[in-house]
């Protein structure tokens, strides 16, 4: 059968980016197996949700002084359509890191600042802090991804968090969902956890409580701390709203209830009730959602990890599609930069996607057919890789081995996949017998 499609060509009301942070296409080949694996599959079959959409596209990585990238020049780059350099935020090449007097006039605006321009609900979701670097580069200008709160920031540069507070364009931001409050109470006072803050570079010295201002500054609007705060909020009701649901970074879902984080809500709860609360607006919204996770679990050299928080992240795609309508809401799903993990060896079809090589490499020790270039657990000089003989791998807390000693792993300079979901008609049917 020979079928001739068209796409729909008319522009997007609502406009929908998945980011998974560090999510390189190896990341992707692996975490479909991994979720196939998961039901029971062999998994080289499966496909992730993103898998299915009608179109394809490859993106180069590098900033504009660097070939292996970082997260801050990365999401400028997507966010407004400009390289520049590491570190920077939301800011054009020729401002410098760290300096702060680089940054005036070489303000660039996010697809977000320019929705909202439209009179466009707008939102932003992540699994890091809110004021981390992809989340970062959509409302702030800065010239260092460090400078999270008054007491990092340098000069007369405003801190990130207060430029999320202060953000003035349209009727300012209206979801802002993931980690991060440290940033924005005042040291001395009391977290939402009930615990003091001690460490006075992970707090506010100004004394400013940025959450108080958030609902002095928005009619209709909230700020939640916890899973049942978020679910009580009626979309109808709230207009503006803000949570914070860890003091950093949130807790990989995996591992929240062993780590007593099962009060933070997961990565759909969070994308279900943004959607809830943008899409009243007639005018339509964009929504940058981070999965933030699977970068921070590949630093650290554990696959398992990065590859369940991307499989929660093609379920939340899944559940977007659902919630919204494929006529008029283009969802795109990307990475910023890949990983130095690979997948690799003698390996058969059904094989543990953790598990071991079919042949024993020339050592005589079994090898992963994961692994990492570098990262926390590579070699030091001479050192004798060790031998996994017995190793539970299916463990969440187990880490692959790196070939090189570094004290995180690094990124990676691959292209990364962009996959783009839009409504297509089909606009005739031939049948060929």
């Amino acid at each position: 059968m020979n079928i001739r499609l068209q796409p729909n060509t008319n522009p997007a009301k609502n406009v929908i980016l998945f980011l998974g942070d560090g999510m390189g296409i190896s990341t992707t080949t692996a975490a479909r197996i991994f979720d196939g694996q998961s039901r029971g599959e062999s998994g080289e079959e499966n496909v992730l949700s993103w898998e299915t959409f009608p179109y394809t596209a490859l993106s180069k990585t590098y900033n504009t002084d660097v070939q292996v990238p970082d997260s801050a020049g990365t999401a400028t780059a997507f966010g407004t359509g400009v390289k520049t350099r590491e570190g920077i935020l939301g800011l054009n090449g020729k401002a410098i890191f760290e300096n702060c007097a680089s940054a005036k006039g070489n303000e660039v605006l996010s697809i977000l600042t320019f929705a909202e321009l439209a009179g466009m609900s707008t939102g932003l979701i992540t699994n890091t802090r809110v004021t981390h670097a992809t989340p970062g580069a959509f409302y702030s200008h800065t010239p260092s991804r460090n400078w999270e709160n008054d007491q990092s920031a340098q000069g007369t540069c405003v801190d990130i968090s207060r430029q999320l507070i202060e953000y003035q364009y349209g009727n300012g931001i209206d979801v802002v969902l993931g980690g991060g409050w440290r940033s924005f109470l005042p040291c001395g006072s009391k977290d939402p956890e009930g615990k003091t803050f001690e460490d006075l570079a992970k707090c506010r010295n100004d004394g400013r409580n940025l959450t108080n201002e958030w609902l002095g500054k928005y009619n209709n609007s909230a700020v939640v701390w916890n899973k049942d705060e978020l679910k009580k909020i009626d979309p109808d009701q709230v207009d503006h709203l803000l949570g914070l649901f860890a003091s950093s970074v949130m807790e990989y879902e995996v591992l929240r209830p062993e780590k007593n984080r099962s009060h933070e809500p997961n990565f759909i709860e969070m994308v279900e009730k943004t959607i809830e609360i943008l899409r009243k607006n007639p005018k339509g919204f964009f929504l940058m959602a981070e999965g933030g996770l699977i970068d921070w679990a590949h630093h650290d050299n554990n696959a398992h990890l990065s590859l369940s928080e991307t499989a929660s992240m093609a379920k939340a795609v899944k559940k977007v599609q659902d919630m919204t309508n494929a006529d008029e809401t283009l969802i795109l799903v990307t990475a910023d930069h890949s990983h130095s993990f690979t997948q690799f060896g003698n390996v058969k079809r059904g094989n543990p996607i953790f598990g071991f090589q079919s042949k024993l490499p020339l050592d005589g020790k079994p090898a992963l057919s994961l692994s990492y270039a570098d990262g926390p657990t590579g070699l030091i000089g001479n050192q004798t890789r060790a031998n996994l003989t017995g190793a539970n791998y299916n463990d969440t807390g187990f880490l692959q081995q790196a070939l090189i000693k570094m004290e995180y792993e690094s990124h990676s300079a691959e292209d990364v996949g962009q996959f783009f979901y839009i409504l297509i008609f089909t606009s005739a049917c031939e049948s060929h017998f």
